[in-house]
């Protein structure tokens, strides 16, 4: 009996570790992802970039679940912090975070209420519009404002900058509504698209279903 508990008490930290190998495997790509971002000018300003640093996210997420979604998420971060460094003082970055967990955190609960491909895209269809609404907000209030005083600009210097891309845009409500939620619900469709394609096919060196 008491071999038949070591037996089990080494595979649970078996487990651990390779869970923590995961995480941080996953997470390091995530930061170094983060930080090819480019700009999608027909959507957004030039300072609103896309990045893929969601897909191994996300990936992990539906191996592991959806705390392991918020580690990796947390490491992401600070991989960036310390390959690129912050212009906003970190504020960037904590919304980067809550937009991460916003998108992979309600994706892993419903994947993981049922492990299947239905599941999967519901619950990605769901952190992508929770994300998107979120980011809305925190953007309008938080970022732009913090961006602003990085550079020095006032925020009406970024809705004339949206104004550029979308001629209805003419204060923070309409930049939100045109500029900042078709960004992110560009930016998450396609994020959940490429996860959609190649879960199943790496899923085998992570942690099985």
């Amino acid at each position: 009996m008491s071999e038949q508990v070591l037996q089990r008490g080494n595979a649970m930290e078996r487990s651990r570790t390779r869970t923590i190998a995961q995480v941080a495997m996953l997470g390091a790509v995530a930061g170094v992802l983060m930080n090819l971002e480019f700009p999608i000018p027909f959507l957004a300003p030039s300072f609103y970039q896309l990045d893929f640093s969601e897909v191994p996210v996300m990936v992990g997420t539906f191996a592991m679940g959806p705390v392991a979604g918020i580690l990796i998420e947390l490491v992401k971060i600070l991989v960036h912090l310390v390959t690129k460094g912050t212009m906003t003082a970190g504020v960037g970055d904590v919304a980067n975070f809550i937009f991460g967990c916003a998108f992979v955190v309600p994706a892993g609960f419903i994947y993981r209420s049922m492990k299947n491909r239905k599941h999967a895209v519901l619950g990605m269809i769901a952190g992508t519009l929770l994300t998107s609404v979120v980011a809305c907000f925190i953007n309008a209030f938080i970022l732009l404002p913090a961006y602003g005083k990085a550079f020095g600009m006032p925020v009406d210097a970024f809705i004339q900058m949206g104004s550029a891309v979308h001629g209805s845009v003419h204060n923070l409500l309409t930049f939100a509504a045109l500029i900042i939620f078709p960004f992110n619900l560009f930016k998450y469709t396609l994020t959940s698209l490429i996860v959609f394609l190649i879960y199943k096919r790496i899923r085998v060196v992570l942690k099985g279903d």
